[in-house]
């Protein structure tokens, strides 16, 4: 049941990370959203989730920086790494950190979907 899954959500834009909740939910998962990487880490709930999902760009700790953080504290959370930047490879470097997926905005359900089912699967 996709209900046991609890997906994290770790944006600094309000309106962003409420689409996303609001999408993860009508797939019917569970979803705590955070405004930052360092509020996230210190969820009580942090060895609860079975996926992360974060946009790279935000103040503070990034998602490449969130991702490194989770390895250190050995936790093999899947992560989708979200963004609205264009550089070339920052892909690459997304795929590089571990990330399972790497998604440009504004995306669509279908791809965010098709990533989630692909994080949750492994």
């Amino acid at each position: 049941m996709a209900a046991a899954h609890l997906i994290s959500i770790v944006d600094d834009d309000p309106s962003m990370r409420t689409a996303i909740g609001g999408l993860v939910r009508a797939m019917g998962y569970d979803a705590h959203e955070f405004a930052s990487a360092e509020e996230f880490l210190a969820s009580e709930d942090l060895g609860s989730f079975a996926c992360t999902i974060t946009d790279i760009q935000m103040p503070g700790m990034n998602g490449f920086e969130l991702k490194r953080q989770l390895i250190t504290l050995d936790r093999s959370l899947p992560v989708i790494m979200i963004t609205a930047r264009t550089e070339p490879g920052l892909e690459q470097q997304a795929m590089a950190s571990g990330a399972m997926c790497f998604l440009r905005k504004p995306i669509t359900a279908e791809t965010l979907m098709s990533c989630l089912e692909k994080a949750l699967a492994n």
